[in-house]
């Protein structure tokens, strides 16, 4: 039985993927590693919490004993890193912690990859998930690349940059296998209710303002989660080392276009006459170095590995609400902090 080591999985894209590959590989034994901050909730994953193949490990990835000794433990075929601090106005007013777990984490994992495989690498991989915001901001027009300079712009895109060049530094120095994949803005069920989407459709639901920064015409390209899991998959299994891989979802759209797709998808859902919830749009002070526009090509995973997005922004949006309204039960948990304690409840610790 291989086993592969899963970093952030109790979070919004590690859950998905988590969920994704123990379903699909029997064979494989997937080892979360998460320290259940505010956004990592094993309530995420109860429907797989039982099956043979999935064990779960608290743990911080900055702390080399601990690492080094699920290393030793369960002697990993593979990483799959995503554990990462990533809501850049966190990153604006407490940067270091973002430098902590974004940087040093992942140098410490890399450190404990390579000890523990010590140039055996046959079989072996250390995937990291990274993020379009490394490549900076975009004009009106042209895409990011792999090839593209990077030209971070807040704490957080300096922090996973930072990370990247470390990645690819330790395959060149020394031979580790590695792959790169850096994605667009995911969308999807269980994610924290700090980013635009779930904010969005929660405040709708409890008639709250819904916050826009500036006008509301910064762009982004928007990917359903389980179209970035789908990739990641293949990337792992198919990928060639040394490579980046750019994931997008390709949906541009700008946030005040979002803002009112969702006003409009939500007061149907909810039986509210059509434009209700756009009178709840309050334009705020716009965000500190706030990038225009990103946008992704995705043609050479599209041309090399065979990747397509395969839900329409449209219908993933309707998913995505859809989800949310039958789950306020979830919504009210982690936005009140009742999440933490499922921990105790399951593991028996505090």
């Amino acid at each position: 039985m291989k086993t592969i080591l899963v970093t952030g999985g109790a979070g919004f894209i590690g859950s998905h993927l988590v969920r994704h590959w123990v379903k699909k590989y029997p064979d494989t034994k997937v080892v979360n590693l998460d320290k259940l901050t505010y956004a990592g909730n094993l309530e995420n994953l109860k429907d797989v919490e039982d099956m043979p193949n999935y064990v779960f490990e608290k743990g911080d990835i900055v702390d080399c004993e601990r690492v080094s000794g699920l290393f030793e433990k369960y002697r990993f075929d593979g990483v799959i890193h995503l554990a990462a601090e990533s809501h850049v106005d966190r990153s604006i007013s407490d940067p270091m912690e973002f430098i902590r777990t974004n940087i040093v984490g992942t140098v410490t994992l890399l450190n404990a990859a390579r000890a523990a495989w010590n140039g055996d690498f046959a079989g072996k991989l250390f995937y990291h998930v990274s993020t379009d915001e490394v490549y900076g901001s975009l004009g009106d027009e042209g895409y990011f690349t792999e090839t593209t300079r990077y030209d971070p712009r807040s704490p957080y895109s300096a922090s996973k940059a930072a990370s990247d060049h470390l990645v690819r530094a330790y395959h060149h120095t020394y031979g580790l296998p590695v792959v790169i994949s850096n994605c667009s803005n995911n969308y999807g069920g269980y994610q924290f209710p700090e980013k635009l989407i779930p904010l969005v459709i929660n405040n709708i639901r409890n008639r709250k303002p819904l916050p826009v920064y500036g006008k509301g015409l910064n762009v982004r390209d928007w990917l359903y989660v389980g179209d970035h899991v789908q990739a990641i998959d293949l990337i792992f299994h198919k990928g060639q080392v040394g490579e980046t891989y750019n994931v997008g979802g390709h949906n541009e759209k700008r946030n005040i276009e979002i803002v009112k797709l969702l006003c409009l998808l939500v007061d149907r859902k909810l039986g509210r006459p059509q434009g209700d919830s756009e009178t709840l749009i309050t334009y705020v002070q716009d965000r500190a170095g706030h990038d225009l526009r990103y946008a992704i090509d995705s043609s050479k995973l599209v041309d090399r590995l065979g990747w397509n997005p395969s839900v329409t922004f449209e219908q993933g949006m309707e998913r995505t609400v859809d989800w949310y309204l039958a789950n306020e039960e979830w919504l009210r948990g982690v936005t009140s902090g009742d999440y933490l304690h499922y921990y105790t409840r399951q593991y028996g610790e505090k």
